[in-house]
């Protein structure tokens, strides 16, 4: 099983918008972090996952991890964003790993769940209680 990985979309004002970033991208997108994850090697075949909005909202897959030759390296992505099931997720600096059991399931093509259209303040009150 995959390890992934959680990070905000810093600057989205949406997942639209946050799409749109990562599609203008050929080939790969790049984020430019300044350490290498110590799991790196659990990381094959994971994906980051996107918090927008205190909820985690898609994934892009990981293509793998590179150095940038200034000292710092980039997390090579798939310039995708698959839509997951919405769950609540605190904001955090930088990034986190996130283990499989953990992951969202992803959305299927034009599959929509009230959860993906309730408040994310309501969303996060309502798992807490055990109710979603």
């Amino acid at each position: 099983m995959p390890l992934h990985m959680t990070k905000i979309a810093f600057q989205s004002e949406s997942p639209a918008t946050l799409r749109a970033w990562l599609e203008s991208h050929e080939g790969e997108a790049r984020l430019t972090t300044r350490y290498l994850p110590k799991r790196v090697e659990e990381m094959a075949g994971g994906s980051l996952y996107w918090i927008h909005g205190h909820a985690l909202v898609g994934r892009s897959p990981i293509i793998g991890f590179a150095e940038t030759g200034q000292g710092r390296h980039w997390i090579r992505l798939e310039p995708r964003l698959i839509p997951v099931r919405a769950i609540p997720k605190r904001a955090h600096q930088g990034w986190r790993y996130l283990a499989e059991a953990d992951a969202p399931p992803d959305l299927g093509d034009g599959e929509v769940d009230a959860r993906d259209t309730m408040p994310v303040a309501m969303l996060g009150e309502l798992t807490k209680l055990g109710l979603v």
